[in-house]
């Protein structure tokens, strides 16, 4: 079985990765959010987009730069997405042992 199946049924992985990015201050701009979740560029200012016009982050621009900042409620989904992604991910490796096991 495929790397990741079980969170690819229930996730489109990039965009989660991204919040949880942020949500970590691992990246604070779209070229760092776009190098941490290996995506395009153009694919993840799409995304950030897509999150700014829901209320997820929030944009604040300092000369050429474009900073991202999680708003509260886009806090709150990136920590459930983050607990959630890390349950699929101990039942992967539990199915993972199992299948091991029968062979």
């Amino acid at each position: 079985m495929e790397e990741g199946f079980i969170r690819k049924m229930f996730f489109h992985e990039k965009p989660v990765q991204m919040l949880i990015v942020l949500k970590n201050g691992k990246a604070n701009y779209p070229t760092q959010v776009s190098k941490a979740v290996d995506c395009t560029y153009s694919h993840t200012v799409k995304t950030l987009e897509f999150f700014k016009k829901i209320g997820l982050v929030e944009f604040e621009k300092k000369g050429r730069v474009k900073y991202i900042k999680l708003t509260p409620e886009g806090e709150e989904i990136a920590h459930a997405l983050e607990g959630i992604l890390k349950k699929l991910i101990r039942m992967e490796e539990a199915f993972k042992e199992k299948l091991e096991k029968k062979k």
